[in-house]
């Protein structure tokens, strides 16, 4: 997932990503944006990579992206983009276990952050085994998110994958 300060650059990163992982573009620039998905989206169909672009449906569409990436306060308009994209990878943020309950045509929830993080400096962590309960209750794919690295991944078992930023740069 890549993020504005943390890796504003995640050309590199997903070089190295094995081939079916899932990238988000996210910016909250949208020039920035734009920019950065057409770098990742040349980057992706080459190495077979699944890219998503955060909150911006039109520009996925002119990129040919597998989808879109909600954040929590969107993730509402799932069931419309489903309608009119129905081949489309939806997924959505959530930071609660009722915004991920609420999220019932998103393909997968990212739930965050389970360990402290800067991309939400004010966010409590969920902590994995808050995180843990709360997705065994959602019935979709739930990736943990959220200030995991490769020392404290190893505390997160449960969910369908897990997710990363800093990690990453």
């Amino acid at each position: 997932m890549t993020d504005d300060t943390r890796l504003p650059d995640a050309r590199e990163a997903a070089r190295r990503l094995p081939p079916a992982s899932l990238v988000i573009v996210r910016a909250n620039d949208p020039k920035q944006r734009a920019e950065r998905a057409r770098a990742l989206a040349a980057i992706a169909r080459r190495r077979g990579l699944l890219l998503l672009i955060a909150d911006d449906a039109s520009l996925a569409r002119r990129l040919g992206a597998h989808g879109v990436h909600l954040p929590e306060s969107q993730a509402r308009h799932a069931a419309h983009l489903r309608a009119q994209n129905p081949n489309w990878l939806i997924t959505a943020s959530a930071h609660s276990l009722r915004a991920a309950l609420l999220a019932t045509y998103a393909d997968a929830i990212f739930l965050s952050p389970v360990f402290a993080t800067q991309s939400h400096r004010n966010a409590a962590a969920l902590t994995p085994a808050r995180a843990r309960l709360m997705a065994r209750q959602v019935k979709m794919p739930i990736f943990a998110l959220g200030g995991i690295t490769a020392q404290n991944a190893i505390l997160l078992s449960g969910f369908s994958g897990l997710a990363a930023i800093g990690a990453l740069a």
